[in-house]
């Protein structure tokens, strides 16, 4: 079963690019859309949840709480994705097509990643993953957007080097890339100081995948730049899959001592500072938006420099809560593009919220979740990494955890008056609300953020289920 959500998606791509016929690019879109749909309601199988460790194929799957967080959270934003893509008019049909290529190999890329139990084999999904982003960033062909596509493969070859290198040293070691053995091996030679520095160099590699600060330089021009469906699709699951995801998996695996967990701590605090203040000073919406995810990824590196199971839990908790209301917000922001014809907020400035009513007000929700405030679904995820934080000693970084929500209200207001609640200019008369597959999108993930969070009790105890299995 777990196969099939890796291989699947691959069929696709070779049945939609067969030439026997031209398929049309709605229809190549209507797949992909109800693939999205079919793994978002296929990890509710009973079965699915009996399915236990699987060797295929010489490689080893397995699904766990984790792995099943990841799966639904992937199917979720790539059905997002996929709507804001049926709707963008500035995309040439054929290049719709190939956009459609591109995401069924990355949801291909990013299931097996979160259900291959080897080190090597995690590696070369990762790099599966990232070959699909180079392209999707830079498929438009604008000047931007092939500078950030070129600047991401640097940077990105930067961590390929890491991460090889690390499991080069992991396996001389251990004899294998299997998770157990290493595992093992880690709880033998754990602080042999050649192991310390492969784990190192894995962590740095995945840091600059998933854009932790300082090693995010890549991350706002890629969210900006891309065209809006890449933007949505990187910032809402990709860059959360190949970095901040096997970070939390390889926490399971390497035996960090407090030395590592105080790495962990710093970058995730400075992440979370440094992202919060470069947001405010943006005037472009998504990178806006891409400075607000470096900050958000912070409090889940944080979460894991807790070195508890909590932590643990409150970090995936906050990864899927910050992977739904940063998709809406990037859907929300393609809504504003596509009607006021810029990303600039202070061109955009006046009330719409008269004129797109769906678009501000879930984007207020969005907001108001990812600053903290109760009862959304942030408010719960943050709440219980400051716990974590809190009772694991870590008291001076629970505080800067509260804080920093000041900044996300700051910034948030700041961008939310300049764009709905200011003085309405009379060019924007005639504005209207975003075409129908948009709005679909934005309730569809507003109403999983709100009742996520009302409903908290009941989701804890699924979680505190899932992480049993």
């Amino acid at each position: 079963m777990f196969l099939l959500l890796v291989l699947i998606p691959m069929f696709l791509v070779l049945i939609l690019n067969i030439n026997l016929y031209k398929v049309n690019e709605r229809v190549a879109i209507l797949i992909a859309g109800l693939f999205s749909l079919f793994q978002m309601f296929f990890v509710f199988s009973p079965k699915f949840f009996s399915t236990g460790l699987v060797d295929i194929l010489a490689l080893r799957f397995e699904c766990d709480g984790i792995s099943w967080i990841m799966l639904f959270t992937i199917s979720i934003v790539a059905f997002a994705t996929i709507c804001v893509l049926y709707s963008n008019l500035t995309i040439v049909p054929r290049k719709k097509f190939y956009f459609v290529n591109l995401i069924l190999l990355s949801i291909a890329g990013m299931n097996g990643l979160v259900l291959v139990r080897d080190i090597f084999s995690l590696y070369v999904f990762i790099e599966i993953i990232a070959a699909t982003s180079y392209v999707l960033i830079a498929l438009d062909k604008t000047k931007k957007s092939l500078e950030a596509s070129f600047k991401y493969l640097v940077i990105s070859s930067v961590a390929t080097v890491m991460m090889l290198s690390a499991i080069a040293i992991l396996f001389m070691v251990s004899g294998s890339t299997d998770f157990v053995e290493v595992t093992r091996m880690y709880k033998e030679y754990g602080t042999n100081p050649l192991i310390v520095s492969a784990s190192v160099f894995f962590i740095v590699g995945l840091f600059i995948k998933g854009g932790v600060m300082p090693f995010h330089g890549w991350l706002p021009d890629a969210y900006s730049a891309s065209p809006t469906p890449t933007s949505v699709f990187l910032a809402g699951i990709v860059t959360k899959t190949t970095g901040i995801y096997t970070l939390v998996r390889l926490y399971s695996i390497f035996d960090f001592n407090y030395s590592m967990q105080l790495i962990f701590l710093v970058f995730g605090a400075l992440s979370i500072v440094v992202g919060a203040l470069g947001a405010i000073n943006q005037n472009n919406f998504k990178r806006m938006l891409a400075y607000s995810s470096i900050s958000q990824v912070g409090y889940i590196v944080l979460a894991l420099g807790s070195g508890t199971i909590l932590g643990v839990f409150a970090g995936m908790f906050h990864l899927f809560n910050h992977s739904i209301f940063k998709t809406l917000l990037f859907v929300n922001a393609f809504a504003l593009e596509r009607q006021v014809k810029t990303n600039k907020i202070d061109q955009m400035s006046g009330c719409l919220a008269s004129q797109m009513p769906v678009t501000s007000t879930t984007s207020v929700i969005a907001f108001l979740s990812t600053a903290g405030i109760p009862p959304l679904a942030g408010f719960w995820s943050k709440f219980l990494i400051v716990v974590a934080l809190w009772f694991s000693g870590n008291k001076e970084f629970a505080v800067l955890a509260l804080l920093a929500s000041i900044f996300t209200i700051t910034y948030f207001l700041i961008m939310q008056k300049k764009i709905f609640f200011g003085n309405l200019k009379e060019k924007f008369n005639t504005i209207k609300e975003a075409p129908f597959a948009i709005r679909f999108a934005s309730l569809f993930l507003c109403a999983i953020t709100v009742l996520v969070g009302l409903f908290f009790p009941l989701v804890l105890n699924f979680m505190a289920f899932l992480f049993s299995f």
